[in-house]
């Protein structure tokens, strides 16, 4: 079995974040496919960000991060949705509006600016 690292563009963040939801190799990983995969990574507690949920897309067809574009992108943001308003971070790493406690608490002190 591979490194996950040996998929280009998966870096050590990244690793560091699929290790946390069990993905440790890249067999594992393309077996998956992204879509489960990056559901495992919110699952695991790893923040969601619609960059890194395509741009895993692209390196699992081996493709570079940034040619995602037109209808493919918004095709995978309709997917990103989904799949953020399904998969649950851990018990107790979110509060009740799905922000991660580092968010929660940067909002009290007024540090996240308001929509």
């Amino acid at each position: 079995m591979s490194d996950i690292t040996s998929i280009p563009g998966i870096g050590p963040a990244s690793a560091e974040g699929f290790a946390r939801a069990g993905i440790t190799h890249a067999d594992q990983l393309r077996e998956m496919g992204a879509h489960a995969a990056y559901g495992a990574w919110i699952a695991a507690g790893n923040p969601p960000h619609f960059i890194g949920y395509y741009a895993l897309h692209m390196a699992l067809q081996g493709r570079p991060w940034n040619d995602c574009r037109g209808a493919e992108k918004a095709t995978l943001r309709k997917s990103f949705d989904a799949l953020c308003a399904t998969a649950r971070p851990p018990e107790g790493s979110a509060d009740k509006k799905g922000r991660s406690r580092l968010e929660a608490a940067l909002d009290e002190i007024g540090l996240i600016a308001r929509r």
